[in-house]
C-alpha cells in the first residue's frame, strides 16, 4: 500500500500543496465570525468569549498544519480527511456567534469531531511509523478528555458553559507542554516530533495573511458604506497602513531565519511547539483587535473616545508588538526589544487617555498607533541594514 505520510528530501523545502491553501478559506470565516462577536460585544466579559473561541479556531487549525506537515496531501485519502474537517470547520465557524447561546452543542460536537477525527486518522495514516503512531495514540487520548468538558459545556446552560469550555481549553493546550504524558504509554519526546521548519512557517504565515486580510475586508466593506469626508478617509489610510506594518513587521527577516534555526536544530519540535504553535495566537489576537478598533475609529472618528474604543484602538497593535516579540523570544531565546518599547508606549497612551490626561479622539488614537507601529517598522529595518 502506498504511505501517505510526505517522503522528505534533506535540503528541500516541501511546498504548500493547493488543498492545503483551499482548506485555510474556512478559518477565513472563522476570524471574520469572531471579529464581530467582539463588535457587536465591547465588554470584558464579550472580549474572553472572543478569546476562548479564537483559542479554539486556532487550535483544530494548527493541529492540522501539524499533520499536513507530516502526511502527503497529494494522496486521494489525506485531501479526503482534510475536506471532512473542512465541512465540520465550516459548521463550527456558523455556530459561533451563537457558541455560548443557542447552537453550543452544534460548536461543541464540531470541535470535537475534527480533534478525535483527526487523531484517528493519523493512527491510521501513520500505522507504518511507530513513533509517530505512538504520539497519536497519546493525542486520541487527550482529544477524548477534552472532549468530554467540550460536550458537557455544549450540554450546560449557557451561564455555566464557559466554565466547561475554558477547562476543556486548559486540557487541549497544556497537552502538548506535558507531552500528552498517559498511563501506561508514557510521554512523548519533541525530539521525536520530526518537523519541516519552512513548512510549518509558512503554514503559520498564511493564517496570519487570513487575519491581515479579514481587517482589510472589515475595513473596506465599512469604508464603502460611508460618506468619504476627511475623516473618514484619514481613518481608513490609517488602517491600512497598520495592517501594511503588522505584515512588514510579521514577514521581515527574522520569518525566514525562524524556519532556518527549526531547520538545523536539534530539538526541532521543541521550538516549533512554542514558535508555531502557541506564540503565534497572541499576535493573532493582536491582529483580530486592530480590525475592531479600526470598525470603532470609522465608525466614530471624531469625539470622545470611550473605554472599549482606546482598547481596542490602542491594544490590538500592542497586543501585535508584544506577541511578535514573544515569537521571536520563542525561537532565539532573546526578546525584541524594539517591539517591547512601541507596545510599552501603546500602554502608556492608553493609561493617560483613560485617566483623562491627553484626551484624544478615536482618530487622534489611531493616527498614533499606526506611527508606532510604521516607527518600529522603519527602526527595525534601519538596524538590519547597518
Amino acid at each position: 500500500m502506498v504511505s501517505l505520510l510526505r517522503q522528505r528530501v534533506k535540503g528541500e523545502h516541501a511546498r504548500v500543496g493547493f488543498v492545503e491553501l483551499f482548506f485555510d478559506l474556512v478559518f477565513v470565516f472563522a476570524i471574520t465570525q469572531i471579529s464581530h462577536l467582539l463588535i457587536h460585544h465591547p465588554t470584558l466579559l464579550g472580549a474572553l468569549q472572543a478569546l476562548m473561541l479564537l483559542a479554539a479556531v486556532w487550535w483544530s487549525w494548527i493541529y492540522t498544519s501539524w499533520v499536513t506537515n507530516w502526511l502527503d496531501v497529494e494522496q486521494t485519502p489525506v485531501r479526503t480527511a482534510l475536506f471532512v474537517i473542512m465541512a465540520a470547520g465550516l459548521m463550527m465557524s456558523i455556530a459561533l456567534p451563537e457558541a455560548l447561546g443557542e447552537k453550543g452543542l452544534v460548536f461543541a460536537v464540531a470541535f470535537v469531531a475534527i480533534q478525535v477525527g483527526r487523531a484517528l486518522f493519523m493512527l491510521w495514516a501513520a500505522r507504518s511509523d511507530a513513533v509517530l503512531a505512538a504520539n497519536f495514540q497519546r493525542i486520541l487520548i487527550w482529544a477524548v478528555l477534552s472532549g468530554v468538558f467540550w460536550m458537557a459545556g455544549g450540554l450546560a446552560a449557557p451561564e455555566h458553559r464557559l466554565i466547561w469550555w475554558l477547562g476543556a481549553l486548559a486540557v487541549e493546550y497544556a497537552g502538548p507542554v506535558s507531552g500528552y504524558r498517559t498511563p501506561g504509554l508514557g510521554r512523548a519526546r519533541t525530539s521525536d516530533w520530526t518537523v519541516e521548519g519552512a513548512h510549518l512557517a509558512e503554514r503559520v504565515g498564511l493564517f496570519v495573511i487570513i487575519c491581515l486580510g479579514e481587517t482589510l475586508l472589515i475595513t473596506g466593506a465599512t469604508f464603502a458604506e460611508l460618506p468619504w469626508r476627511a475623516a473618514a478617509i484619514a481613518a481608513f489610510a490609517s488602517s491600512f497602513l497598520t495592517t501594511i506594518a503588522m505584515w512588514l513587521l510579521y514577514f521581515g527577516r527574522k520569518h525566514e531565519a525562524a524556519s532556518e534555526v527549526i531547520a538545523h536544530a536539534r530539538d526541532a519540535g521543541a521550538i516549533a511547539r512554542r514558535a508555531y504553535t502557541y506564540a503565534p495566537i497572541v499576535l493573532i489576537a493582536g491582529i483580530i483587535v486592530s480590525a475592531v478598533g479600526d470598525e470603532f475609529v470609522l465608525a466614530h472618528p471624531l469625539g470622545h473616545a470611550e473605554a472599549h474604543m482606546v482598547a481596542a484602538i490602542l491594544g490590538g497593535p500592542g497586543i501585535f508588538l508584544f506577541g511578535s516579540s514573544l515569537a521571536a523570544y520563542s525561537v532565539w531565546g532573546r526578546w525584541s526589544v524594539d517591539r517591547l518599547a512601541g507596545c510599552g508606549l501603546l500602554v502608556l497612551l492608553s493609561v493617560a487617555t483613560l485617566s483623562g490626561v491627553a484626551p484624544l479622539s478615536p482618530l487622534q488614537l489611531s493616527l498614533i498607533s499606526t506611527a508606532v507601529l510604521l516607527a518600529v517598522t522603519l527602526w527595525e529595518g534601519m538596524r538590519g541594514r547597518r
